[in-house]
């Protein structure tokens, strides 16, 4: 397994965030067919190896589907005693089945052992992944994988400004939404709430 990096947090995230606000009140996906799908990885070409020429099918999509699906269930259960995204309260999978798909998901990138033996140094084995059907999957599967066992989970959290269905990492103590917009939406939806109240 590899060591978390910033980009292993990020990729998660972006993951989770195909899913949103649509603007009108309601949920969109990102990642509705292979399009975007295909969309989706070549924006994050700078994190997944694969990008470059990935050209998504049926079978992708739907294996990325069902890995969100539980990368989003496993971070619900990570917030926890918090609220889940409300995106996903009424359908979250249960616990064991969203880490049986993780897992599967992460394994399906095969790894090899490597010998490196510089001259002036001990022998080292490295484990490198083998390309192949798969990857795209296995690496998001895999970056999930080191956020979620890291002490950054900590730091995630559900948004629960008015309409959000975002994950976002916690920078700092005060800070309760994802962005600024949520933000100002909760403040102006807490001063309706006490005047209809007053009123």
């Amino acid at each position: 397994m590899r060591d978390l990096t910033n980009n292993d947090a990020r990729l998660a995230l972006d993951l989770a965030l195909t899913v949103r606000h649509d603007g009108d009140g309601g949920i969109a996906d990102d990642l509705t067919d292979p399009t975007g799908l295909t969309t989706w990885v070549r924006a994050h070409r700078d994190t997944l190896p694969a990008a470059d020429g990935f050209v998504a099918d049926e079978a992708a999509l739907s294996a990325v589907r069902e890995l969100r699906a539980a990368v989003r269930t496993l971070f619900a259960r990570a917030v926890r005693p918090g609220e889940p995204s409300p995106a996903d309260a009424a359908r979250l999978l249960p616990p064991a089945e969203a880490l049986r798909r993780l897992n599967a998901a992460a394994a399906r990138k095969p790894t090899v052992p490597v010998l490196d033996w510089a001259d002036d140094a001990e022998p080292v084995v490295r484990h490198r992944g083998v390309r192949g059907e798969g990857e795209v999957v296995a690496v998001l599967a895999q970056a999930a994988v080191a956020f979620l066992a890291s002490a950054d989970r900590e730091r995630l959290r559900a948004c629960h400004a008015p309409r959000c269905v975002r994950y976002f990492l916690k920078e700092h103590p005060r800070q309760e939404w994802c962005r600024p917009a949520c933000g100002n939406r909760a403040r102006v939806a807490r001063h309706h709430e006490r005047h209809k109240q007053v009123g």
